[in-house]
């Protein structure tokens, strides 16, 4: 896909990942970016960074979104959240819930929502936000990695669905990226630019699957010995959470 001049909307836009992606989208040369968030942040008029107010989980919000924003060509689901919650012993017993309303439940909403509007503007992509961990589960964080998994499968499917339509379905699954989400890891993490370069990229060479940084070799590794590498996520992790400041 050739992004110049293209149109696209980003969830989660106002800082970290979402933030990286839209402004990666424009420097490839997309006309206009929409930058949804819950609570968008302010742009200069003249800008091709337009900020919107969206919350994934408020379908009517989502529908409305759809209809004022109906020269989207480039979809990114971007927005997320992390509780850091096991499935078993979690603190909060409603953390696994809001993680399937945002990863899983907000993703399969806006997919919905924009897939006539790509039809219309002549297929374009959709490109959901993963984690490597939507592929090999730790208990730490059992409920995110839960409903990534859920969005991965989500994804597969979606791409099926859409193809007759032409619809580009791009699936990218990082690890650990240094953002708030994970400032209590202290394993090494991949800048949020990484990210928003690896998008690019799969748009312009029409990459399904994206394994930006490490991730390739654990996608590889998991092919080969997938409980090797459960075991050595979940160590690496508990490492990383006991020694990270509060």
């Amino acid at each position: 896909m050739d992004i110049n001049g293209k149109v696209a909307l980003v969830t989660g836009a106002n800082r970290g990942i979402g933030a990286s992606i839209a402004a990666a989208l424009l420097a490839a040369g997309a006309a206009r970016v929409y930058a949804a968030a819950r609570t968008p942040q302010a742009a200069p008029s003249t800008s091709k960074l337009v900020p919107i107010e969206l919350d994934v989980t408020d379908r009517a919000q989502v529908e409305r979104t759809a209809r004022a924003c109906g020269d989207v060509q480039i979809l990114v689901n971007n927005a997320g959240v992390a509780l850091g919650q096991p499935l078993l012993a979690a603190a909060d017993p409603l953390a696994a819930e809001r993680e399937m309303q945002v990863n899983y439940f907000g993703t399969l909403a806006m997919c919905r929502a924009f897939a006539p509007v790509l039809a219309r503007n002549g297929g374009g992509a959709i490109v959901n936000l993963l984690s490597i961990l939507g592929r090999v589960s730790i208990p730490q964080v059992g409920s995110y990695a839960a409903s990534k998994a859920a969005a991965v499968s989500l994804t597969q499917s979606i791409r099926a669905e859409l193809n007759a339509q032409g619809t580009l379905v791009i699936g990218v699954m990082p690890g650990f990226v240094d953002t708030d989400m994970a400032r209590r890891v202290t394993s090494p993490k991949l800048h949020p630019d990484a990210i928003g370069a690896s998008i690019v990229e799969a748009l312009r060479n029409g990459i399904e699957d994206v394994y930006p940084g490490p991730a390739a070799a654990i996608a590889s590794s998991l092919l080969e010995d997938p409980k090797g590498v459960e075991r050595q996520f979940a160590r690496l992790l508990e490492r990383s959470t006991q020694t990270a400041p509060a």
